[in-house]
């Protein structure tokens, strides 16, 4: 967020955004409506014997007894050879929400921390691309705005076939293979010059004044699961049906393991917790990173303030699968736990939210936005799907309420001036983009 004198371009180009391409639409937009299992409302999915990955974890499980929910979806989910992802490329798992507007969060903190001569925008699983496509877009309308500012694009992925999907939709296939002792795979020139970069991990993307974005990308990473029992807690681990050979089911530890005495806070109230452990070390990255360089990072998923219990579910063709059914045709998910992400952070840097994808959205100007695009469509079925599309975002019942934004940033945004303003300025800082109302009087 920034003074009204300095928002009005980036408001400018928010509103004036969107003439080729429409609100988007959304991962799993019917699957965020469905109810949860155990209602009846979703077909039960016939179990696939013979499907690669549930044979190799059939063979797994009788050498070595049962698995965490975690090994499990890291085989149903990034198998080689049939995991899901392997499979189908994950270019199901589309954003759900208006991305130029996420274009609009990085330009309004990096004016907020003093436009510094360069940035990178790095992000985590970027699925076919499309969000940093548009953000792009934003900043080539606003070229002006970055013309003394070096600008990179990272893309941390480890799927060569949505690379190369990536790759396609952002340079039109022209990239270039690197050698296996550079940090990047691949490099390439985006269709507006800027150039890009692709990694197979965090740890390879170099540091610097960096805004990382992970849109849809905790909610797909391993988690373990536990339950409070009579004699403690206990973790919930698959195995072998012993009723149905060719099945799976689960079953509780019959004693603690080490995730359940390392994951399991003593101030824990809840009977059932799912903790995703690689969510935790991301964290600690980008908090490392972030409080060393500067920047951002914007967090933005299905997720709760550590109130609910359990959110493991699987979708197949945008509806509700059994999770434990034909592994590897279905996306596994779970909702993000926004508490235990705060913590992870360890008070090395800021945390925002998180906050309501309608608050949000509300607060990025989306209803402005809306209104020019309204009064620029020329048909009637342009203004009909934007209206749907728009209820889709910011619906309470629908992804309003559902999906969340949250926000790790240096704590000097928030609690110190600016070094190049006077100590002595009583001006407060500018709130950040999305977390405060947009200043528009």
């Amino acid at each position: 967020m920034v003074p009204l004198s300095r928002s009005r371009p980036l408001l400018a180009a928010a509103l004036r955004l969107g003439g080729r391409r429409r609100l988007p639409r959304s991962r799993g937009s019917a699957a965020a409506l469905l109810p949860p299992p155990g209602s009846g409302s979703a077909p039960a999915a016939r179990p696939c014997s013979g499907g690669g990955v549930l044979r190799h974890l059939l063979l797994k499980l009788r050498a070595t007894g049962p698995l965490t929910v975690a090994e499990y979806m890291r085989e149903a989910l990034t198998n080689p050879g049939q995991g899901y992802y392997a499979r189908r490329g994950g270019v199901g798992r589309d954003f759900v929400t208006a991305p130029e507007l996420v274009g609009i969060w990085c330009l309004s903190e990096w004016m907020a921390a003093g436009r510094p001569a360069a940035f990178r925008l790095v992000e985590l699983g970027p699925g076919t691309g499309a969000l940093t496509d548009d953000i792009l877009r934003v900043f080539n309308q606003l070229a002006s705005l970055l013309s003394k500012c070096d600008v990179s694009v990272h893309l941390v992925e480890v799927s060569p076939k949505l690379s190369e999907t990536q790759a396609q939709m952002l340079t039109g296939g022209k990239v270039q293979s690197n050698s296996e002792d550079e940090a990047a795979y691949m490099k390439g020139i985006s269709k507006t010059g800027i150039p890009i970069y692709w990694y197979r991990g965090i740890q390879d993307v170099p540091q610097g004044y960096s805004f990382y974005l992970a849109h849809e990308f905790l909610d797909a990473l391993p988690i373990h699961k536990f339950q409070r029992t009579e004699k403690g807690w206990r973790e919930v681990l698959v195995d072998i049906d012993p009723e149905a050979p060719d099945q799976l089911r689960f079953v509780l530890s019959p004693s603690s393991t080490p995730a359940t005495e390392n994951f399991i806070q003593p101030e824990e109230t809840r009977d059932h917790v799912e903790v995703c452990p690689e969510a935790g070390v991301l964290i600690q990255r980008l908090a490392c990173r972030i409080e060393k360089d500067g920047g951002a990072a914007l967090i933005a998923d299905y997720g709760h303030d550590g109130t609910k219990t359990d959110t493991f579910r699987g979708f197949r063709n945008h509806k509700l699968h059994d999770v434990l059914k034909a592994p590897g045709t279905a996306d596994l998910t779970a909702d993000v736990d926004f508490s235990y992400l705060r913590k992870m952070a360890q008070g090395k840097i800021a945390t925002l939210g998180p906050i309501k994808q309608r608050e949000f959205l509300k607060n990025m100007g989306v209803d402005l936005r809306m209104q020019v695009l309204l009064q620029n469509s020329r048909d009637s079925a342009t203004r009909e799907q934007l209206l749907h599309s728009y209820d889709m975002l910011m619906n309470p019942k629908k992804m309003g309420d559902r999906f969340h934004f949250f926000a790790l940033l240096p704590h000097y945004r928030l609690t110190h001036p600016h070094k190049e303003r006077s100590l002595q300025s009583k001006s407060p800082l500018p709130p950040v983009a999305g977390f405060g109302e947009l200043l528009l009087k």
